[in-house]
């Protein structure tokens, strides 16, 4: 009786291993720097130290997977589709590359960073919003601000940037979203210029 009974479950046990086994795998992105060298770089600007960080972003998109739209007061995780890092730690990378080619200094660090002088400026920003909703649209809302650290002067400045995404898959959201970012790190870089610039 116990061998027969035995034998008869193997069934359904190869069956739950064949339907884990159908799990789609998961997929990782990334926010890429899209932002390229202006008129704005000039061999002044590239000795500058710059600290990026740190960056806040709201937490229900503090997480590792996707956080979709599905309507007014409704979001989705996605446990197949992820960013490969911190959210944080893919906002101040891309940031900061985009102010490296945006500014032409080569010297912008991220929080926490270690430096044995002071920067020159350094950026805080908090991201309010950071919506995705696949096949459609991004939406960041961020303020972030701008210190020069030699007298304490600081420039606030909050950016708004919809982008339409362009294809179906969680890349072309990926894409969308550094579209945005790039948007906000030229917002930033304009006024690093403007305390620059100012005496």
């Amino acid at each position: 009786m116990r061998l027969r009974i035995a034998l008869a479950t193997l069934p359904v046990v190869a069956g739950l291993v064949a339907g884990c086994g159908t799990s789609p795998p998961s997929r990782f992105y990334t926010l890429a720097a899209t932002a390229t060298a202006t008129s704005t770089s000039s061999p002044q600007l590239s000795t500058l130290v710059i600290a990026v960080g740190p960056v806040t972003v709201p937490s229900v998109v503090d997480r590792p997977e996707f956080v979709v739209s599905t309507g007014p007061n409704e979001v989705r995780l996605d446990d197949f589709n992820r960013w490969a890092s911190p959210l944080q730690d893919n906002l101040s990378r891309a940031i900061a590359e985009n102010l490296v080619a945006i500014l032409g200094t080569p010297r912008v660090v991220r929080f926490p960073q270690t430096l044995a002088t002071e920067p020159d400026y350094r950026v805080a920003i908090e991201v309010r919003t950071f919506e995705s909703t696949p096949g459609k649209s991004t939406a960041l809302d961020a303020v972030w601000t701008v210190r020069r650290t030699k007298d304490g002067r600081t420039h606030t400045g909050r950016t708004s940037a919809r982008e339409a995404v362009s294809g179906s898959g969680y890349d072309a959201l990926a894409a969308a979203h550094s579209r945005a970012v790039a948007r906000v790190s030229q917002d930033i870089a304009n006024a690093t210029l403007a305390l620059h610039g100012a005496r």
